[in-house]
C-alpha cells in the first residue's frame, strides 16, 4: 500500500501528467453533471414509467452507457452512441469509398478531414435517433409529464438532444487530446461505473431481505466476478510474440554485429480491444430505433426480438457481430504489409521467412489465427450476463459479469494505466503497477 501511495505522489509531481489527469476528471465530472439536466417541459418527478422501461433489456444497457441519462429524460440521453455509430459507418465506408481511402493515406490532414466527416454524420444520426427517443417518451410517460405543447416540446428537445450529443463528442475529443486515455471510451466507462453501486446494493438487498442465499451467496458472486475480471484482463493483455532477428545495424556511424540478437513483434490476441463490443452494440441499437419509427407488425416483432437481451437470436447475432468486427477492426488497424516493409528496411527478418511480401503474409496469417480464438473468447464474455441472470442474479448486477460493461471497464482501465505508465517511464519513474520507486537516471 505504501508503494502505491508513493507512486501516486510521483504522478502528482509531474506537471504535465497532473494537468492531464485533472482535466480528464474535470471533463468527466461535467459530463456526469449534464446527465442529470432534464429536457425542458418534462416533470422529472413523473419519470417512473421510463425508469421501469429501462430496468432491463437493450434499453437498460443503453441507459447504463449513458449513466442513467436515458431514464432521466436528460439532454444527454443519447450520450456518445450517435458518435460511435458514425465512426462505424465512416470506417466501413473507408473500405469501399476511394475518397476516404485517399484521406486515410494523407496522414494528419486526412485524419482531420475524416474526423470532420464523422462529426457531421454524428449530427445526422442524432437527427434520426432524437425523434425516436421523443416518440418513446410520449408513448411511455403520462400526458401530465409534459409541461410544454407538442410543437414547442419537439423543437426544444431536438435542439437540446443534438447539442447534448455534440457536447459529449467534444468532451470525448478533448479528453483524448488534452487528457489521459480514449475520451469516448472513458465517457462510456464513467456512465457504466455510475450504475455500479445501485446495481450491487439491489443484488445484495435481494439476497439478504428475501433470504435468497444471504451473505454467503453475495461472497460467492463476488469471487466469481473477480475470476471473470481476471479472465477479461487475460484476454485484453494476451499477446503472441513473433521472433525477429537482425544481422547488423548501424548505430552512430558504427556497424554493430547483431547476428543472433533476437527481438519480438508482439501481436495481441485481442488486437481490436474494446471496439468490437462497442461497434456490435451500436449495430444492435439500430433495429430498436427503427421500430420506434414504424408501426409495421414485422418491424415491431423484430424490435421485440432484439430488445430481449436474454433471447437466443439477440445473443447469437450479437456474438457473430463481435467476431466479424474483431476481424474487421484488426485488419484496418494493423497494417501487416507496412510492418513487413519497415522490418525489411531496418535489416530485420523473421527466421525462416523471406523478407518483404512473404513476411507480411506470414504476420497476417498469424494474426488471423490468433484473432479467431480471441474473438470467440470476447463473444463468450460478452454474452455471459445472459447465463448469469438465468441463475437468479439481478439483471442490473449481471451486466457487470461480463458483457459490454465489464469489457469496456477493463479495457479502458488498462489502456489508461498504460498511458500513465508511459508518462512515468519517460521521466524515469516506475510504472503505476510496478514498485512505485524512482528510477535512477544514468
Amino acid at each position: 500500500m505504501k508503494k502505491f501511495i508513493t507512486t501516486i505522489q510521483d504522478i502528482w509531481k509531474i506537471d504535465e501528467l497532473r494537468t492531464r489527469i485533472t482535466l480528464t476528471l474535470g471533463f468527466m465530472a461535467v459530463y456526469r453533471l449534464m446527465a442529470h439536466v432534464p429536457l425542458p417541459g418534462i416533470d422529472p418527478n413523473q419519470l417512473t414509467a421510463l425508469t421501469d422501461q429501462t430496468s432491463g433489456g437493450l434499453l437498460g444497457l443503453l441507459n447504463a452507457f449513458t449513466g442513467g441519462a436515458f431514464s432521466k429524460a436528460s439532454i444527454m440521453a443519447l450520450g456518445v452512441m450517435p458518435y460511435i455509430s458514425a465512426s462505424i459507418v465512416v470506417q466501413l465506408m473507408g473500405i469501399a469509398v476511394p475518397y476516404l481511402q485517399k484521406l486515410q493515406k494523407e496522414g494528419e490532414s486526412g485524419r482531420k478531414t475524416i474526423n470532420q466527416i464523422t462529426r457531421w454524420l454524428t449530427i445526422a444520426i442524432t437527427v434520426v435517433q432524437g425523434p425516436a427517443y421523443i416518440v418513446n417518451l410520449q408513448q411511455t410517460l403520462p400526458s401530465s409529464t409534459f409541461l410544454l405543447g407538442g410543437g414547442m416540446f419537439w423543437l426544444s428537445s431536438m435542439v437540446l438532444l443534438t447539442a447534448g450529443t455534440i457536447f459529449a463528442m467534444w468532451l470525448g475529443e478533448k479528453i483524448t487530446d488534452k487528457g489521459i486515455g480514449n475520451g469516448i471510451s472513458l465517457l462510456i466507462m464513467v456512465g457504466i461505473i455510475a450504475r455500479f453501486p445501485a446495481a450491487f446494493m439491489q443484488e445484495a438487498g435481494s439476497r439478504v431481505t428475501q433470504s435468497n442465499g444471504g451473505l454467503i451467496m453475495i461472497l460467492i458472486e463476488m469471487v466469481l466476478w473477480f475470476l471473470v475480471i481476471l479472465a477479461t484482463v487475460f484476454l485484453v493483455t494476451a499477446v503472441r510474440r513473433i521472433a525477429v532477428q537482425y544481422a547488423k545495424r548501424t548505430v552512430s556511424g558504427n556497424v554493430k554485429d547483431l547476428a543472433g540478437a533476437r527481438q519480438y513483434i508482439p501481436l495481441k490476441v485481442n488486437a481490436a480491444g474494446v471496439m468490437p463490443i462497442i461497434f456490435a452494440q451500436a449495430i444492435m441499437f439500430v433495429p430498436v430505433t427503427l421500430t420506434r419509427l414504424s408501426e409495421s407488425d414485422i418491424m415491431q416483432q423484430i424490435g421485440v426480438t432484439f430488445s430481449n437481451m436474454q433471447g437466443f437470436w439477440y445473443n447469437l447475432v450479437f456474438g457473430l457481430l463481435i467476431i466479424v468486427f474483431s476481424y474487421f477492426y484488426t485488419a484496418i488497424t494493423i497494417p501487416t504489409n507496412k510492418m513487413a516493409d519497415d522490418l525489411k528496411r531496418g535489416g530485420g527478418f523473421v527466421p525462416g521467412i523471406r523478407p518483404g511480401k512473404d513476411t507480411g503474409e506470414f504476420i497476417d496469417t498469424i494474426l488471423s489465427r490468433i484473432t479467431f480464438p480471441g474473438s470467440i473468447f470476447l463473444a463468450l464474455i460478452a454474452i455471459l450476463p445472459t447465463f448469469v441472470s438465468m441463475l437468479g442474479v439481478q439483471q442490473s448486477w449481471a451486466m457487470f459479469y461480463g458483457g459490454t460493461s465489464l469489457i469496456i471497464m477493463v479495457g479502458v482501465a488498462i489502456d489508461t494505466i498504460q498511458q500513465i505508465n508511459s508518462h512515468l517511464l519517460s521521466r524515469h519513474y516506475d510504472g503505476l503497477m510496478k514498485t512505485g520507486t524512482k528510477r535512477s537516471v544514468a
